[in-house]
């Protein structure tokens, strides 16, 4: 597995995980990383027609949703039409990130209600090519949503709507849902913590991944 970037440090760790540093900070470390791991997904990954990518991370607090979020704008800033997913069902984050109204439809709307076509759980926002499906309402059974045949029918329509469509997941340390999106994505990049993730954690996620059928196509260590 290749380590396709390192985020470097900063100050005021909790506060800049949940930003969209790539815009208010484009000039700061952690952006230009961010863009650094932009050009490496665009020549390994895109340009060799994969459409999807499912982020994920062995525990809390590693910058997972930071880094699905600033990957995705960044990428969206170089005009490739872009789709962020929150298929965090149990804690989601990108909804605040993004400052999204919570009303919306979202992710798990779709998955429960067949009336529902993908534009009307599409977001977009004053960011050029960027779509966004917030994770909708809580629900008590995520794992099967995400098992369903209904959410392989959204991935579908996602891939074939968007240049790439980023996913964002739950840790793996609280339940299997990331390696749910990652087999129907096919594609999944993990995200570590420097003095924070246990490496043979890292590896127990690679080793399982893998056995869902998901190509692991390498990972970030952040490094906040």
């Amino acid at each position: 597995m290749e380590q396709v970037a390192e985020l470097m440090p900063s100050v005021d760790v909790e506060n800049r995980f949940n930003t969209l540093l790539v815009e208010t900070e484009p000039t700061s470390i952690e952006a230009e990383a961010v863009r650094s791991l932009r050009t490496r997904i665009l020549a390994q990954h895109v340009r060799e027609g994969r459409r999807a990518l499912t982020i994920c991370t062995p525990s809390e607090e590693t910058g997972c949703s930071f880094v699905a979020a600033n990957l995705a704008v960044s990428i969206a800033q170089i005009g490739f039409k872009v789709a962020l997913v929150d298929g965090d069902l149990r804690q989601p984050t990108i909804s605040a990130m993004f400052e999204l109204e919570s009303g919306k439809a979202g992710l798990t709307n779709f998955l429960t209600d067949d009336s529902l076509e993908i534009d009307d759980v599409l977001q977009t926002t004053h960011r050029p090519h960027l779509s966004i499906v917030t994770a909708g309402a809580l629900v008590s059974n995520p794992q099967e949503l995400l098992s369903s045949s209904r959410f392989k029918l959204f991935v579908d329509q996602m891939l074939r709507e968007f240049d790439l469509t980023i996913f964002d997941t739950t840790p793996t340390s609280r339940c299997t849902d990331a390696q749910r999106v990652a087999n129907v994505s096919g594609y999944s990049l993990v995200v570590a913590r420097r003095h924070s993730t246990f490496m043979t954690d890292v590896s127990t996620l690679v080793k399982l991944l893998r056995a869902d059928r998901s190509v692991v196509v390498g990972s970030v260590l952040n490094d906040f």
